[in-house]
């Protein structure tokens, strides 16, 4: 049994929650995870069941808070962090009319297309900070509107994932300044909701809920839920922030010039500044985090997604033989390849792209294949594409004059060395692992730290979070990753007229 204060940090992710328990010098007591997989189409809807979600979070919390081995009236506060570009509909009532659109629902792509290349488009980008793209809440209520009319008429509120949670736990309809920010309707500079945006999707600010700053603090009611979590009624409960947000905070990237590079399923690269910094051409998101704080870079939809699509490749090759491959055989294989895999490229984009071309048409391509490669090469060349697609996202940067002087990793991939000495390699810069992976349920949890006073500053946060290991560029396959980037960037500029064809010959497949 733990001694003196704890906090507990909720991660509402898209396919699980995972829930860590803190003491005050945010050494981990305790880890908890629940399952809730998205209901999907595999190519273009993605939903959460809302109440398979809640569920995932009872259990995520109970296991914490048993490995712990805390009793609820040691627990200080708590936060919650919550996906970016969810959207849940509901009726008068509170009742769900749709499930939780999460990122990688696609529906919306016509939405966005309606827009793009218009003068509307750069004005909504200027006064958001988010590109016209259809993973954003704006073009996924615009939508609904106009495909699912029958539905929309009976919309009282939309909200996110992590909102709906926040009400079940607290009864109050709220939405931090981070979520807001990376759903599209949220002015960035004013930190209001943008009435643009609003006439855009085709609503009235009364459909969304009021906003607030993260350190605000709420309390835990007296329900079920809250039972069922082990938790007391009447705990604070600190808004918290965006699970992008937390990640990095959770990885120790607070300062100028330090960013996160994470990859989990999808991928993204970014930093804090102290104003909101946008790009002249769009290629970059800039959404709020607090009143003082904005997270400023670029997402890529291809992280690990496109490391398992070719496990689920192998895996089908190879079907009736025990055991299947693994994220450890692959990248195992992996190793067996030298730096560059013979020269095989791949551009993985097998779900689009989004920073920094936001093509949705974009789709995988493996080049340079000839008879002598091997299945080592194939997956080799998947974990190099993915970290070229990172060193595009730090060109990108480069150009708003946001330099990187360090780099922290966050998500799954930081569990393979190979992948992160790649990354390192690529990027031509020092990778450092913080000693705690899961970096956005830490993040919440300092949330609920700052909010208490427990932390005076946000920039008090980097103090916590301890290094335990750093990756730095070796020269020689640096140099190898040079070549190969120049190439991989005139594939991909050859291949963008066929990218439009392509996916409109497969759209009527």
């Amino acid at each position: 049994m733990t001694q003196g204060p704890c906090f507990i940090g909720i991660d509402l992710g898209t396919g699980s929650c995972k829930c860590v328990v803190v003491d005050a010098q945010a050494e981990v007591l305790g880890f908890g995870h629940g399952s809730y997989p998205s209901r999907s189409s595999g190519q273009e809807w993605d939903e959460q069941d809302p109440h398979a979600m809640l569920h995932g979070m009872v259990i995520a919390v109970r296991t914490a808070l048993e490995q712990a081995r805390v009793q609820s009236q040691e627990c200080t506060a708590l936060s919650i962090g919550g996906a970016l570009h969810s959207i849940l509909a509901l009726d008068q009532a509170g009742n769900p009319l749709t499930g939780i659109l999460t990122w990688a629902d696609d529906r919306a792509f016509k939405q966005a297309q309606a827009i793009r290349g218009t003068t509307e488009a750069q004005e909504l980008y200027n006064q958001t900070g988010c590109p016209v793209h259809g993973i954003y809440p704006l073009y996924k209520i615009r939508w609904l509107k106009e495909e699912r009319p029958e539905c929309f008429s009976q919309v009282a509120r939309f909200l996110s994932a992590k909102e709906f949670a926040f009400y079940q736990l607290t009864g109050e309809f709220v939405c931090d300044y981070g979520l807001a920010g990376g759903s599209g309707l949220l002015n960035v500079h004013e930190l209001r909701w943008n009435p643009a945006s609003l006439s855009a999707a085709g609503i009235s600010e009364s459909c969304l809920s009021p906003l607030d700053d993260p350190r605000q603090i709420f309390r835990l009611r007296d329900t079920d839920l809250v039972r069922h979590m082990g938790l007391p009624p009447g705990l604070p409960v600190v808004l918290g922030c965006s699970d992008a947000a937390n990640s990095s905070l959770g990885a120790g990237a607070i300062l100028p010039g330090q960013a996160t590079c994470m990859v989990g399923t999808s991928g993204a690269l970014r930093l804090i500044t102290e104003q909101p910094v946008l790009h002249p051409e769009m290629r970059s998101w800039c959404y709020a985090m607090d009143s003082r704080h904005w997270l400023v870079g670029g997402a890529i939809n291809n992280g690990g997604i496109a490391l398992a699509w070719l496990q689920d490749i192998l895996n089908q090759a190879i079907q009736g033989r025990d055991p299947k491959l693994s994220f450890d055989n692959l990248t195992g294989m992996a190793a067996e390849a030298p730096a560059g895999a013979h020269g095989l490229l791949c551009l993985p984009f097998f779900a689009g792209e989004r920073s920094p071309n936001w093509n949705q048409s974009a789709r995988g391509i493996f080049f340079g294949l000839s008879l002598h490669h091997q299945a080592a090469d194939l997956a080799r060349s998947v974990l190099e594409g993915v970290a070229l697609r990172f060193r595009s996202l730090s060109e990108m940067l480069q150009e708003i004059d946001l330099p990187i002087d360090q780099v922290r990793a966050s998500g799954g991939f930081a569990h393979s060395d190979l992948w992160l000495q790649i990354m390192a390699s690529v990027l031509g810069r020092p990778l450092t692992l913080p000693a705690w992976e899961e970096t956005s349920s830490l993040g919440a949890a300092l949330w609920a730290m700052l909010g208490v006073g427990t932390l005076a500053r946000l920039e008090d946060m980097a103090g916590l979070v301890k290094l335990v290991k750093i990756y730095r560029p070796d020269l020689t396959e640096a140099a190898k990753y040079d070549e190969l980037y120049s190439i991989y960037t005139q594939i991909y500029q050859a291949a963008c007229p066929a990218f439009e064809k392509i996916a409109q010959f497969q759209d009527r497949m």
